[in-house]
């Protein structure tokens, strides 16, 4: 499918309305080359002759790394989590990015509405704690402190070891890229919904029914800005996350 407007056998829309390109180049593959080349050229740009008084792209790229270090790493994280405000920072706006292309014309998808990409930034959260916490801690340390709760009594360890064990190590990633992948999925399926119902709507030989396509696309506005709200959200929730899974993993028993 090309875009919103090639309906032919792609009504009603599905997960059929991801698969089109030639071979392994797909739109959503493009689409992610073209976020990091964008964020790699504007920060490069940004920050290749700093002013004392910020230009207005400074101040932009300014303002996202301010708020990743001062909103997230600090805030969450304590003094020492300054030192992963550019990884934060990168992560929330290639999220923030390559969300916003579901609602951009021409793009009109976000790759994070296809399960591999929150799976990969998953994966490297989950990696990234995970590691941390055992250079800090080491191998067997690290999964006491993760997996034995404080004060825990001994005859309830067969229990919470597992429980804990699952929730840490294999809910976590999979509930971060799931709660990602599940909004931008839906918003891209809603949208379409409207649109292309619209479109349906409008050539129809009755004019009644015509008349209908007209809150089918005041719908699909209406979802639009919803879908970029929602959007900015998931960016900084999975941000947000990430540093608390990191944060924990550094945390130090009480």
């Amino acid at each position: 499918m090309n875009g919103f407007w090639d309906i032919g056998d792609h009504w009603p829309p599905g997960t059929h309305s991801f698969d089109y390109g030639v071979g392994w180049v797909t739109k959503i593959t493009v689409l992610v080359w073209i976020a990091v080349a964008v964020l790699i050229v504007f920060f490069l740009a940004t920050y290749r002759n700093p002013k004392i008084v910020p230009t207005k792209k400074q101040w932009i790229a300014e303002s996202i790394y301010g708020f990743a270090r001062d909103g997230i790493a600090k805030d969450f994280m304590g003094k020492d989590g300054v030192r992963f405000a550019p990884y934060l920072a990168t992560l929330f706006s290639f999220i923030l990015l390559t969300n916003l292309f579901g609602i951009i014309p021409f793009a009109q998808i976000s790759p994070n509405a296809h399960m591999a990409f929150p799976a990969v930034l998953a994966a490297i959260s989950y990696v990234m704690f995970v590691y941390l916490g055992i250079r800090k801690f080491g191998f067997i340390a690290y999964f006491k402190k993760s997996l034995i709760p404080p004060g825990a009594p001994v005859w309830l360890l067969p229990l919470l070891i597992p429980l804990e064990f699952f929730s840490t190590f294999i809910m976590r990633p999979i509930t971060l890229a799931a709660r990602l992948w599940a909004n931008m999925f839906a918003g891209h399926l809603i949208l379409l919904v409207f649109t292309l119902g619209g479109v349906v709507l409008l050539n129809s030989s009755s004019f009644l029914v015509k008349s209908v396509s007209v809150a089918s696309f005041a719908m699909a506005i209406v979802m639009t800005l919803f879908e970029f709200i929602v959007q900015i959200l998931q960016a900084y929730v999975f941000t947000l996350l990430t540093a608390f899974f990191v944060s924990e993993a550094l945390a130090e028993e009480h």
